[in-house]
């Protein structure tokens, strides 16, 4: 484009020349020879024009070309690449044993299932620790509450066991204590001490004797023993019970003068030894 235009600024020039120049120059530089001129120009210019052209078509078949060679390219190694994927998936699928898409949909329903059977296991074991120590609890409330009524009834039933005037009617409401809790040592010695007073002597020496097995350190049981073996007049077995209260209980020897029960004893040196060293004691 640019030789073209060289061209004709040079035409325009010349002929600017050709008018200046006198007659016999214009006809040395003749018509015949400028046209030659121009045509020789113009072939030129379009041989350069098709030079370049070939030139630009040769740059864009080898620029196409070398793009078609890396998409080529680029797909070959893309599809080498999920190649190798698949292969290195297929061979640790084999490694791992799982030869196929149902054998890891089993693999994962097994895990799955195990999964949930120890979870819910976990949760039984939790839930049945949970419903034990509720029952024991529950246990532990139900008994104090029982333990509480007890309580309150056998406390009741002392309350009227000191308001009874008749030994019949005291030994009915020790009998109710008993029967509520049978390991009373306390009803059973109270309830030997009301069989004395109606002369059940033996049988308030067969109570004193359960009490003493339950508990040997309550002292009142020994003394109930004591005035029951006196009154069998078995003065030995009742001095040493005697002497077995009053080493429990100090208190009790205060009783000796005063327990009627003891009239059998009073006469004997063990007895007196006793009351002597009570008086000297108090004294």
């Amino acid at each position: 484009m640019r030789n073209l235009l060289v061209l004709l600024v040079s035409i325009l020039l010349l002929n600017s020349v050709i008018a200046q120049q006198s007659d016999s120059t214009r006809e040395l530089f003749g018509q015949p020879l400028m046209e030659r001129y121009v045509l020789d120009e113009l072939k030129s210019v379009r041989q350069d024009q098709q030079q370049m052209k070939a030139d630009i078509n040769k740059q864009l078949a080898e620029t196409q070309l070398k793009s078609a060679d890396r998409a080529i390219e680029y797909t070959t190694n893309t599809t080498n690449n999920i190649f190798y994927i698949i292969t290195a998936a297929a061979s640790l699928l084999v490694l791992l044993g799982w030869k196929s898409l149902n054998d890891i949909k089993k693999s994962l329903k097994d895990s799955t299932e195990k999964k949930l059977h120890d979870l819910t296991m976990a949760y039984e074991e939790r839930l049945n620790a949970v419903e034990n120590k509720m029952k024991e609890r529950s246990k532990v409330i139900i008994d104090n509450q029982e333990k509480i009524t007890s309580t309150n009834t056998i406390h009741s039933l002392w309350m009227r066991a000191g308001l009874e005037k008749s030994e019949e009617d005291k030994i009915t409401v020790y009998d109710e204590i008993l029967q509520i809790n049978p390991e009373d040592i306390e009803a059973m010695t109270y309830k030997a001490d009301a069989l004395l007073e109606i002369n059940e002597v033996r049988w308030a020496l067969n109570l004193s004797n359960t009490a003493i097995e339950k508990d040997d350190s309550y002292s009142l049981a020994y003394w109930q023993r004591a005035c029951a073996s006196a009154r069998l007049n078995k003065k030995k077995e009742a001095i040493k019970d005697i002497k077995k209260a009053i080493q429990l209980s100090d208190s009790l020897s205060d009783e000796l003068e005063k327990e009627t029960h003891f009239e059998n004893l009073r006469g004997t040196e063990e007895f007196k030894k006793l009351l002597d060293k009570h008086v000297s004691q108090k004294n």
